[in-house]
């Protein structure tokens, strides 16, 4: 068999029509370009599904990793620990915002939201106190695991499971009526029953980079508060820049008790999650009665490989250098709002920090399932370009370190690509 019929006989790829896709064959990356077998270089338009900040095989955290392996591998993280974790968790608990004071370490995104929900609930559980309510926005999507999917949007990719996810209250932060949207959210909160919020800060990334100002924010979060529900922001996607701040939540003054964090946390380069919790939180579990500690942990928790990438990510991260590249990316997305504004095709010109997004005008269905991504995927992947469309929602998301040229290029195949559809 080639090489294209044993990927089709053996592997299960995510969210592809495996009848109809032909997946492309990547044999290297560098900085911004994926290599293809055939040797095609296509520019990562979208980080490679958000994660990867500081370009491929960037050579620092190369070096990190690798000097990692000579020493430590992985080790169970219960009653043991190492190094790299100890390091990390101290740089995220100085640059996170809010009082941030303990990381508990675990897989990927979905994982961290787990982890983040299950403290919620236990922390009212060990309290005395039965509150399991929880609060989510409307067209939210924190994970594919059970607990990530029920504080998520129902239907579409929800729907075959939805009989088996506990009930969650959603508000609708896309709603012209702010006054109806806080006065339901306070009811909300004002019940006994109500453990938690959790929210994508400023900007919800599955549902089509749907943005959101922080003042409503800073609202609901200071209604929450107010009512000692427990806020969760979801920085999977927004944390580490993405939004123009180290994290999305310094938008606003009052800060979550939770956060989560994941994909860009290590560069891209190893799978890692992270859920970060207050004092307040932490202290409800710092208890001798053993039912009354967090039980739950990960055989891969804290991998020592995925701390050392994570460690040296954040470092250049935190870098001049890096800075003032997002800097220049959100300057350069400001521009192409001007650039495009005058476009007869398209809706909603939106950016954020190193966020740049926008809606193709067609008469299909909206949101993820509108079939116009399958053309606008294929005809940027024909000016080696990966964009994966939301539907038909057109977002770019690049790597830090890509380069005016580049980013010029994929503003000049944007404008050929409306036409052409």
């Amino acid at each position: 068999m080639t090489k294209a019929e044993k990927d089709k006989a053996y592997i299960w790829h995510p969210f592809d029509v495996m009848q109809l896709e032909n997946h492309i064959f990547i044999k290297k990356a560098t900085g911004v370009y994926l290599h293809t077998n055939d040797d095609r270089k296509i520019i990562d338009a979208i980080s490679s599904w958000w994660v990867n900040i500081h370009g491929h095989r960037n050579i620092h955290i190369t070096k990190a990793v690798s000097k990692q392996l000579r020493y430590l591998e992985h080790v169970i993280f219960a009653g043991f620990t190492h190094d790299p974790a100890i390091k990390l968790a101290e740089s995220l608990v100085k640059i996170l915002p809010g009082n941030m004071s303990k990381i508990f370490f675990s897989d990927d995104g979905s994982t961290a939201v787990e982890v983040a929900i299950k403290m919620a609930l236990q922390f009212w559980h060990n309290k005395g106190e039965k509150r399991s309510q929880i609060i989510a926005l409307e067209g939210a999507y924190h994970g594919d695991t059970f607990g990530a999917m029920a504080v998520g949007a129902r239907g579409g990719f929800n729907e075959p499971f939805e009989r088996h996810l506990f009930d969650a209250q959603f508000i609708d932060i896309a709603t012209g009526d702010l006054n109806a949207l806080y006065s339901s959210f306070e009811s909300l909160c004002k019940s006994a029953a109500t453990a938690a919020f959790i929210y994508e800060p400023l900007i919800q990334g599955s549902v089509g980079m749907r943005m959101y100002d922080a003042e409503t924010l800073e609202k609901l979060l200071k209604i929450a508060k107010s009512n000692q529900v427990i806020c969760i922001a979801d920085e999977v996607f927004t944390g580490f820049g993405r939004t123009g701040k180290y994290f999305a939540s310094e938008y606003c003054e009052t800060k979550p008790e939770i956060i989560c964090l994941s994909k860009a946390l290590t560069g891209g380069y190893l799978p890692l999650g992270v859920t970060a919790a207050t004092e307040r939180i932490f202290q409800a579990f710092n208890n001798l009665e053993i039912s009354k500690i967090f039980l739950h942990g990960h055989s891969y928790t804290a991998n020592p490989l995925a701390c050392a990438a994570a460690n040296e990510s954040i470092r250049l991260f935190l870098s001049a250098e890096c800075q003032k590249n997002i800097a220049r990316i959100a300057h350069t997305f400001e521009n192409w709002k001007l650039e495009l504004s005058t476009s007869p095709n398209i809706l909603n010109l939106r950016s954020l920090g190193a966020i740049f997004a926008f809606e193709v005008v067609n008469t299909q269905t909206k949101g993820y399932f509108n079939p116009i991504r399958e053309k606008i995927y294929r005809l940027f992947l024909e000016k080696n370009i990966l964009i994966r469309p939301l539907g038909n929602t057109i977002y770019v998301l690049p790597p830090y370190i890509m380069s005016g040229k580049e980013l010029n290029y994929i503003l000049k195949s944007i404008k050929e690509v409306l036409v052409d559809i």
